[in-house]
């Protein structure tokens, strides 16, 4: 098996694994205000977390920044308590029933403000990835197509979680007759009481 393929499954299974569940929880979140429909903001949305993950694992996983894990392990639920709490703020917001743009007419899409958020809470996310990576490399300096690989299979494994979460939703929205409010309260909700207790933990 070849280095990229090895570290693509890593990567992959890294982030589609129930012990990465404060990641699985974030996506969760991230995705809770979209339905099917949506598919493509929210790819461009995943995206825009892997951006910025990407960027702070490769920092990190080369010794180019430091960091406390302590205090990262922190940051990470806030940043799902703080996904969460956006949430909760729109639900009954008429955009929950008429979809409308996701960004102002004129502003190209990758600027808005649910992309912003998630490049920046990627880059939280990223220092936490990096941990596992460094003790999978040991003492290799320069691990250009393991981190590029890595993130590949982590963009890979965030994609199809969230086209589980996207397929959940609609099969209860469209298929139950649940209301779309009830389901961004009830995901949101759950993931909002989650980050509480992986802050308090």
């Amino acid at each position: 098996m070849s280095v990229f393929t090895t570290y693509l499954q890593l990567g992959f299974f890294h982030i589609f694994s129930l012990q990465a569940y404060d990641h699985l929880v974030f996506l969760l979140a991230l995705c809770a205000p979209y339905v099917l429909r949506d598919w493509r903001r929210v790819v461009l949305l995943v995206t825009s977390f892997t951006l910025g993950h990407s960027l702070t694992l490769a920092l990190a996983t080369l010794d180019l920044v430091n960091y406390s894990p302590r205090l990262i392990e922190t940051l990470i639920p806030i940043t799902i308590a703080l996904t969460s709490l956006l949430n909760l703020m729109q639900a009954g917001r008429a955009t929950l029933r008429r979809p409308e743009p996701a960004a102002p007419a004129g502003q190209p899409l990758v600027l808005a403000l649910p992309n912003l958020l998630a490049v920046g809470f990627g880059l939280i996310h990223g220092l936490g990835f990096s941990s596992y990576l460094r003790e999978l490399l040991g003492p290799q300096r320069r691990p250009v197509v393991e981190l590029f690989s890595f993130n590949v299979g982590v963009e890979l494994g965030q994609l199809l979680i969230v086209g589980l979460i996207l397929a959940l939703g609609y099969g209860l929205i469209r298929g139950l007759g649940v209301a779309r409010r009830d389901w961004l309260l009830v995901t949101s909700g759950a993931a909002l009481g989650i980050s509480l207790v992986l802050l308090l933990g």
